[in-house]
């Protein structure tokens, strides 16, 4: 077994607590941001069962979040899904998970500045340069250097600016909630307004592909919560607390996306929200209007807040794969340098902001919607590295399943129907990215939608790259799959595993 590269600095340790986890994981899901997305097309996929679907999204979510906790208790790298499938599956699978945790920052961070900066000038009543690209994307690229700049100086600055971000947003976002329920009880909505029941709840109202529909954007919608895990090795008692934080972030994020799904229902009405679908989050701006009257920048700012909090925190995930990595030999060395004085991964960091930079503006001028076309490959992506972890949450504990229904349930049969629903979500994005048709461009790319060409490309070129640097430094590929210890199955706390494989 070879060894983990340990030598030179290493990544800050207790640099943040609980809360700060906690709101790292909130910030990467941006909720407001992914609410604007996804609402509009998910109320015209299933009508005023919106807030069931999102109940449904969130099930494979929490499972997902379990498999989580239970891994980073054996195991806290902050490679995530990357050390934990290897050591699981072995390093074949291992290194794809790690290949799409990256792609996904690499993927999504130039529209989440973005939107960021458009909603920004927005909020400030400039629409006429939101609109303008070449003055919207200078300003993305400036925003995303100076976020990559403060996450390098360190993991406490970044926890710090994302305290305040995220209760910005929540806190509007319920505000809205509460605003817009209340004007459609009364019927003083402008639109079509109907009274919320409790019947929207029902998950499986819609039924049929219109369900299947709805929960490929409310996965999409959940995405990011596991951040915090990311930072396990930079976080007090990193061994429960980066866990713990990565399920209670998906509870709050279920409370904040039916309250804010019901609303938007109740005030709108399904036929509205439906005709405009198409508009994206763009929708939202118009109801914050609606809603909010004189107070819309309240909602406008808080899109924009989600979208700058959720570019800083989705180059934390990328970067510390990279490290992890690196460290493991999957990549090059390089890669795993480590910042003497800020103590965080400030090579691997550059490199994510670099490639997302160079992804967003190149994919750009292809068209707008392409960038778009980009952001819905992300199913694949997402669904894959989440379906992997919860495999390998139950081969990894496989020896201890059947010593209690809590393990039978919490690190088997739950993180295993999650990565089975995912699963099964892949094969429908698979199917449904093949049509150019339900692709934002409806152009068609070597006969099937933009989204699964790229989607598969960088799948394809993740194993182009794994194979090249197979042949360069076979040491990643020596290692063997192994399990824990069995006294942190059974809740004593350990430190960070061995580097060299666990028993077994």
């Amino acid at each position: 077994m070879v060894d983990v590269e340990t030598q030179g600095p290493q990544l800050k340790a207790d640099s943040i607590g609980f809360v700060d986890a906690l709101v790292i994981g909130l910030a990467a899901t941006s909720p407001a941001y992914s609410l604007a997305a996804v609402i509009g097309a998910i109320t015209a996929a299933v009508g005023v069962y919106a807030p069931g679907a999102l109940l449904a999204s969130f099930v494979p979510m929490a499972l997902i979040a379990t498999a989580f906790l239970y891994l980073n208790r054996v195991d806290q790298d902050c490679g995530t899904t990357f050390s934990w499938v290897t050591r699981a599956l072995g390093p074949w699978f291992g290194w794809l998970g790690g290949w799409a945790i990256t792609m996904t920052g690499v993927l999504v961070i130039g529209s989440l500045a973005d939107v960021g900066v458009s909603f920004t000038l927005r909020t400030f009543g400039a629409d006429a340069a939101a609109d303008n690209a070449w003055v919207r994307m200078p300003l993305a690229i400036a925003l995303i250097l100076l976020l990559t700049w403060i996450c390098i100086l360190g993991t406490d600055v970044s926890a710090r600016l994302q305290n305040v971000l995220i209760l910005a947003q929540v806190v509007s976002l319920l505000v809205f909630a509460a605003v817009a329920i209340a004007k459609a009880v009364a019927d003083d909505s402008t639109l079509d307004p109907i009274d919320p029941s409790w019947s929207w709840l029902n998950p499986f109202g819609a039924g049929g592909a219109s369900l299947s529909t709805a929960l490929l954007l409310g996965v999409f919608a959940y995405w990011g919560w596991e951040s915090a895990v990311n930072l396990s090795e930079e976080t007090t008692d990193g061994a429960s607390t980066p866990g713990r934080a990565a399920v209670w972030s998906t509870l709050v994020l279920l409370a904040t996306y039916v309250s804010v799904a019901v609303a938007v229902v109740a005030y709108a009405g399904p036929a509205w929200l439906s005709d405009n679908a198409g508009e994206e989050e763009f929708v939202f701006a118009y109801l914050s209007e609606e809603v909010m009257g004189g107070w819309s920048w309240v909602v406008l700012a808080s899109v924009a807040t989600s979208a700058i909090a959720s570019t800083q925190t989705t180059i934390i995930p990328a970067s510390r794969t990279g490290l992890s990595m690196a460290r493991r030999h999957a990549i090059p060395s390089h890669f795993g340098r480590i910042d003497p004085r800020h103590r965080t991964p400030h090579v691997s960091t550059w490199w994510v902001a670099g490639i997302a930079i160079v992804w967003y503006v190149g994919i750009y001028q292809v068209s707008a919607n392409a960038l778009f076309d980009s952001l819905t490959a992300l199913a694949l992506l997402i669904a894959f590295y989440y379906a992997l972890t919860g495999i390998a949450c139950a081969v990894y504990h496989r020896k201890h399943l059947l010593e209690s229904p809590r393990n039978l349930l919490l690190i088997g049969v739950g993180p295993v129907a999650g990565a089975v629903m995912l699963l099964w979500l892949l094969v429908l994005s698979v199917r449904d990215m093949s049509d150019p048709a339900n692709s934002y461009s409806g152009q068609s790319w070597l006969g099937v939608g933009p989204p699964l060409v790229i989607g598969l490309g960088i799948v394809l070129a993740g194993v182009v790259l794994m194979l090249f640097w197979r042949t360069r430094d076979g040491r990643y590929w020596q290692e063997r799959a192994g399990l824990p210890d069995p006294d942190v199955v059974h809740g004593v706390k350990a430190g960070r595993a061995d580097p060299d494989g666990l028993e077994g």
